[in-house]
């Protein structure tokens, strides 16, 4: 299974429902923990969406 952006559980980009996707959990909990990890002052996780926004691919259906 590749790593892509959702379509179907998506926000702002899809990047958080593509990564529960992939990791088999709740996209909700990597949510939280993105926004967690920014109000606690840890601003890697901004710029790690902000990059995989970027890099990862649409999710594409045949």
């Amino acid at each position: 299974m590749n790593l892509v952006k959702s379509d179907r559980n998506k926000m702002l980009t899809g990047v958080c429902g593509g990564l529960g996707e992939h990791l088999g959990i709740d996209p909700a909990i990597i949510r939280i923990g993105f926004v967690a990890c920014t109000v606690l002052g840890i601003g890697f996780p901004v710029i790690a969406y902000l990059v995989l926004a970027f890099v990862m691919k649409r999710e594409t259906y045949y």
